[in-house]
């Protein structure tokens, strides 16, 4: 289990005139509470600013809130009284259309719950259907869907590290991070031939096989993001403002962690080492060596020290997956769910009907239920199914990490500055595709 080091003790200062007109630098540290002020403060000198308290919204249109989210904030000044998610300005209705698609038309919609994970989204839904139809998928497909997990999470994280680093003022690591990002869509686009919405698999297996040399490629890529994360980490770790921005805001200890449902970084940040992969595993990812990154304190700082330690840990995943990966075929051999071989649908009669019959009228799984959760890169991701037999699930229920983990905001945010209300919800990591209700 690595936890992450709190790396706080970073030299701060601020300019101000003496009455001659001098200019002196004035030094800064973090207390305990996280805040950033002077050493040597005036004891009781604030005069009484008694003012009427005010209610502002931040969104749904609003870069900061990181989709249609609106928060209603009560202020009394410049402080938070009181915070107000308002969710539900996208009408996607994910869980409804899923009961009138087959089982494999669902997968498109699981790219656009959450969009910088959909490979991780197609995967997770692809486990839960495998699992109501009683299908054990090959060796080679295992695998490469470790790899595509892997790599939606380092690239989700990398979205969220440079989109959090310009919510508090840095754009250079937005630079960096997005040029990684951009290497594995081109990695996906040769894969699958698509980008930020794959569907890349199927029920049974993967819509295709890696293509030659596109290993290669993942190797180049697992050398250059160490190197990134590696000037990232200088750049913002020991930062002044970034540190000033971070420590201490929107603590939750691990009790309250647990108590609101908190998963994912969110929750591990907070000092609680549950992960999916490790404790209910799936893909065989039990037999991996890799650690679970583990903060200390649960506030802002710590969910940045966590998921920089993740990718990290993803690419020692990614690393065992390649040396690993066996070959054989993708697809599982069953004639209820995958379509028969082209030159067989082209060429053979009884191919041909049992593609046109797979394709109209979709695969059917006996009747039953399930439930399957794994770890996506905001938190736990499940899929429950209900089947009544027929080619259409009667109920398709999400369990969306982004979901739960949002509700924690209205205690993360009381207390805080109006400012730190955009850290907060940064740190939280949201996309409104998985939220939306």
């Amino acid at each position: 289990m690595a936890t992450t080091t709190r790396t706080v003790e970073v030299e701060l200062a601020t300019q101000t005139m003496s009455p001659t007109g001098e200019v002196f630098r004035m030094p800064l540290t973090a207390n305990d509470a996280g805040f950033v002020m002077p050493i040597d403060l005036a004891p009781g000198t604030e005069p009484d600013m008694g003012s009427e308290r005010m209610l502002i919204n931040i969104g749904p249109q609003h870069p900061a809130t990181h989709g249609v989210l609106r928060l209603v904030l009560e202020l009394d000044g410049e402080t938070v009284i009181r915070c107000v998610p308002h969710i539900g300005y996208l009408h996607c209705g994910f869980e409804k259309i899923g009961e009138y698609r087959q089982y494999n038309q669902i997968i498109p919609w699981t790219d656009r719950e959450d969009y910088l994970n959909s490979m991780g989204n197609n995967v997770a839904y692809a486990l839960s259907a495998e699992r109501l139809f009683g299908i054990e998928i090959t060796p080679r497909c295992t695998v490469l869907r470790v790899i595509a997990m892997e790599l939606s999470r380092i690239i989700s994280h990398l979205v969220w590290l440079g989109t959090t680093a310009i919510d508090l003022g840095a754009f250079t690591p937005f630079l960096w991070t997005f040029q990684e990002r951009e290497t594995v869509y081109n990695l996906w686009e040769s894969w699958v031939g698509a980008r930020l919405t794959t569907s890349a698999t199927r029920i049974g297996g993967m819509a295709a096989d890696l293509p030659s040399g596109w290993i290669d490629g993942l190797k180049g890529f697992l050398r250059s993001l160490p190197k990134t994360l590696d000037e990232t980490d200088r750049m913002l770790t020991r930062n002044g403002i970034w540190v000033g921005r971070t420590v201490g805001l929107g603590i939750m200890t691990a009790s309250e962690a647990i108590n609101y449902g908190l998963s994912g970084p969110m929750l591990r940040a907070s000092g609680v080492a549950y992960d999916v992969r490790k404790d209910v595993p799936y893909l065989d990812y039990e037999t991996y060596d890799w650690d679970i990154a583990v903060g200390t304190k649960g506030d802002v700082y710590d969910r940045y020290l966590v998921r920089m330690e993740e990718m990290r840990q993803s690419v020692r995943i990614i690393e065992q997956a390649v040396a690993r990966l066996p070959d054989g075929p993708i697809n599982v051999d069953d004639p209820r769910v995958i379509l028969p071989a082209k030159i067989k649908a082209t060429s053979e009669m009884e191919s041909m009907i049992h593609h046109f019959k797979l394709v109209m009228e979709g695969p059917r799984p006996p009747i039953g239920e399930c439930y399957v959760a794994t770890e996506s890169p905001k938190g736990e991701k499940g899929y429950y199914l209900v089947s009544d037999g027929t080619s259409k699930p009667v109920r398709w229920r999400i369990r969306p990490p982004a979901f739960v983990n949002l509700s924690a905001i209205s205690k993360m945010a009381e207390g805080h500055l109006l400012s730190d209300v955009i850290a907060i919800n940064a740190s939280i990591d949201i996309v409104m595709g998985e939220i939306d209700r």
